[in-house]
């Protein structure tokens, strides 16, 4: 009875679909997330009668043949990563990225993180820091006697001093692109980290081809719809139950088979 062991992988992947699309409602509000979506794949198939082959002295060929499947298994869980909407805060250190582009983060290790989330803060020495105390990279000090600071569209970090006039350009955010931003391992804290999925980083100003733009006082919001999410719930929540139908109803096939006299 091949049915119990192919309701099993159907009521295993199913269970795969619930836990991605539970981690996208969670973070419906975490600022930058990009919602995952699970993918799959139907197994290896048993020919009990194979497509093509020969009928008859003829020539004929079976032209369907009989193939009996395995099941489902989970080939992969993709990051789908369109842009969220951009979310007014008037914090002047809450930067979002219109467009292509990741913010690159130095970690505690020295490696670098790239994310998506730009709810910077200061650090007590005036460096602009994530809200675990990463710095951005490439550094940025804000003087401790400026009296505004302004963020344009291309990155550049302008700061107006207490009794001057003119503005005064204490650094240049770069950002980060990826041939397949879908290969980026995540390892949570909005952080993510090269790979070789992903292919080498290439770097560049925002607003120079292929690198979208920076907006000051906007936090891009997480892409997570959650209607369409609550029904891709549902769906999987029914196609769960199904599939354990299908390991009852085999087993009260195989006591009425054992039953027989």
């Amino acid at each position: 009875m091949r049915s119990l062991a192919i309701g099993a992988t159907g009521m295993i992947a199913q269970q795969l679909n619930v836990e991605t699309i539970s981690n996208n409602i969670a973070n419906a509000t975490t600022t930058g997330f990009k919602k995952q979506r699970a993918e799959f794949q139907d197994l290896l198939y048993q020919n009990f009668r194979r497509i093509g082959s020969t009928s008859s002295d003829a020539g004929t060929v079976v032209p369907t043949g009989v193939q009996v499947g395995a099941g489902v298994r989970v080939a992969a869980v993709a990051r789908v990563l369109e842009q969220g909407n951009l979310n007014v805060t008037d914090n002047k250190f809450d930067l979002a990225i219109n467009g292509s582009g990741y913010f690159q983060i130095t970690l505690p290790s020295g490696d670098t993180a790239f994310t998506r989330a730009g709810n910077f803060k200061l650090s007590p020495e005036g460096i602009m820091v994530t809200a675990d105390g990463y710095p951005v990279q490439p550094n940025i000090t804000i003087p401790s006697n400026a009296v505004d600071v302004a963020v344009n569209a291309s990155g550049e970090v302008l700061v107006k001093l207490d009794g001057q006039v003119a503005t005064q350009n204490v650094g240049q955010l770069q950002l980060a692109t990826f041939a397949n931003a879908a290969g980026l391992e995540a390892i949570g804290d909005n952080l993510f980290l090269e790979t070789p999925a992903s292919g080498q980083v290439v770097t560049g100003a925002p607003g120079t081809p292929g690198f979208g733009r920076v907006v000051q006082g906007a936090l891009e919001t997480s892409n997570v719809n959650v209607v369409q999410e609550i029904t891709t719930l549902i769906t999987a929540q029914r196609a769960y139950e199904m599939n354990s139908k299908i390991i009852k109803t085999t087993d009260e096939m195989m006591q009425q088979a054992s039953q027989l006299r």
